[in-house]
């Protein structure tokens, strides 16, 4: 399996998964709540934009726009946050 089949799979199968999940577990809080704390709403937003972030990699490899080192990378990236993270960042840096 290619570096960008993994990348492919690891982004589709697991991250955008668990970022559904917890975008899930917040809109109950809500519900629950009756109202959105501005920490549920930031969470969401960066939610949102980390999810738009990883499909625009998803549509990057299917149009053949990215390389098997970076996608190496990505994985290298991703996999070292989710063994050492409970921040859900999956180790990208937030764009100043």
């Amino acid at each position: 399996m290619s570096h960008m089949e993994k990348l492919q799979n690891l982004i589709s199968n697991s991250v955008i998964a668990d970022i559904n999940d917890r975008l899930d577990e917040i809109f109950e809080e809500i519900a629950d709540n009756k109202e959105a704390s501005e920490d549920a709403k930031e969470e969401i937003e960066e939610l949102r934009e980390f999810k738009a972030d990883l499909e625009d990699v998803l549509e990057d490899i299917k149009n053949g726009d990215m390389d098997e080192e970076e996608a190496k990378e990505l994985i290298e990236d991703i996999e070292m946050a989710q063994r050492g993270s409970d921040d859900e960042d999956y180790g990208f840096k937030e764009e100043d």
